[in-house]
């Protein structure tokens, strides 16, 4: 059967959160957040770090697991320390997953992006790789971040009438983050409702 990652809510363009997981040579896993990007049915992109574990091991290897999950524990886990064994099936996906694929890797490229807001200068590797089998345990869709951005951007709408100057510049400046990462990865939808809320704060005078 044809590998199709709009069963998960995966479109093509769009970024999601997931956790991936890899193994090294010595057959020690490692799980960790990553952004993936659905470069079609059955192909994704990701750009990792140099200098992280799981690149390491995705190199080596050649191949890995993305696991679906909205599971914020695991997430926190897998970011702050290595998460513990028990967290993992024998095939190296996680128990929490709500589906979850595997990947073989077609391409490695250089990436360096000067505007990169995370690392300087942005050394970074950009996987190419394609869905080699995708297992679906319940009914789920991949996280994409920009909803909860809007989530955020509203709330702080919501207490400018309450807050002090000071605040209101925090407020604004978590606002141009949002607004960023929303333009990044969100949806149609998403940018619509970010573009509305601009809309309103340049009514009332401030500079989002």
């Amino acid at each position: 059967m044809e590998i199709d990652l709009t069963l998960i809510g995966m479109e093509k363009g769009k970024q999601y959160e997931t956790i991936i997981t890899s193994i090294n040579c010595d057959n020690v896993r490692n799980a960790a957040p990553i952004g993936v990007l659905c470069a079609g049915k059955g192909t994704i992109l990701n750009r990792i770090f140099k200098g992280s574990h799981t690149l390491d091991n995705i190199i080596s290897q050649r191949e890995f697991t993305v696991n679906i999950t909205h599971d914020p524990e695991v997430f926190a886990l897998s970011t702050l320390g290595n998460l513990p064994e028990s967290y993992f099936n024998e095939d190296n996906s996680l128990k929490c997953a709500d589906a979850y694929f595997r990947c073989e890797v077609i391409s490695l490229k250089e990436a360096v992006k000067q505007s990169d807001p995370i690392k300087k200068k942005g050394e970074a590797i950009v996987i190419k790789s394609e869905v080699t089998d995708l297992i679906i345990s319940r009914p789920t869709e991949a996280f994409n971040r920009s909803f909860g951005c809007v989530i955020e951007s509203l709330a702080n709408y919501s207490r400018f009438d309450i807050v002090d100057e000071a605040q209101k510049e925090q407020y604004l400046k978590r606002f141009r983050e949002c607004s960023r990462i929303v333009n990044k990865v969100g949806y149609k939808k998403d940018k619509l409702a970010m573009a509305e809320i601009k809309k309103e704060l340049m009514k009332r005078g401030y500079e989002p």
